[in-house]
């Protein structure tokens, strides 16, 4: 079983800021999970932060413990069709936005997100922590 919830970005900022609501909400389901798109956005604000080696020393520890759904051609078919999706309702979104939510649509999961883009995307099923 895959799970229940993808994780997107602000939501593992949140967790590894220490936020409690973020820590209670996560220790409450063990069926959670990131897209491979997260990982490489949380590497970059690692690597762009004072403190890189410590931020990728949290991050590595994170991802051991963390189911992390790569993109495949299923992901890359969802992709085209929110894009257009999106295009056609003229409310384009970031990029690695799209690839989450293909990642989500994919897997049937919720998103867990505090970005209100992902609102554009049809059929996608979103929860805030």
């Amino acid at each position: 079983m895959i799970g229940k919830y993808l994780l997107d970005t602000n939501i593992i900022i949140a967790l590894i800021n220490q936020e409690p609501a973020v820590i209670q909400r996560i220790s409450e389901s063990s069926e959670t999970a990131i897209s491979s798109i997260t990982v490489g956005e949380l590497c970059y604000g690692a690597r762009q932060s004072k403190k890189t080696i410590e931020n990728l020393a949290k991050l590595d520890s994170f991802f051991a413990e963390t189911l992390i759904l790569d993109c495949t051609e299923v992901t890359g078919k969802i992709y085209g069709a929110i894009k257009s999706q999106l295009r056609k309702k003229g409310r384009p979104i970031p990029e690695n936005d799209i690839w989450i939510a293909a990642t989500a649509l994919q897997y049937d999961l919720i998103l867990v997100t505090r970005d209100s883009d992902f609102e554009a995307v049809d059929n996608l099923i979103l929860e805030s922590w």
